[in-house]
């Protein structure tokens, strides 16, 4: 089953993702912040409030998005090497 060992927030709405099958990459947000569900993450401080949650990744006011959904927006680490 496909889980999420690592989640940190940076600029500009992304995330960077760690699975636990040794998959890595960056997780650009900003398409989902179109729903009013997602529209605190636009505040800098909350988004960096992200955390693991089950076996995907959520925030305080209960968003949150499945591994699934993260594996199929991810970018993986290799293409975005120069972020870190």
């Amino acid at each position: 089953m496909l889980r999420v060992e690592q989640v940190t927030a940076l600029p500009e709405h992304k995330l960077y993702i760690e699975f636990n099958d040794g998959q890595k990459g960056i997780v650009d947000v900003t398409p989902f912040m179109e729903s009013a569900f997602f529209n605190h993450l636009r505040d800098p401080n909350y988004f960096s409030q992200v955390s693991v949650f089950f076996c995907g990744i959520g925030w305080p006011n209960g968003q949150d998005l499945s591994p699934d959904t993260l594996e199929a927006h991810l970018q993986p680490f290799s293409k975005t090497a120069g972020i870190f």
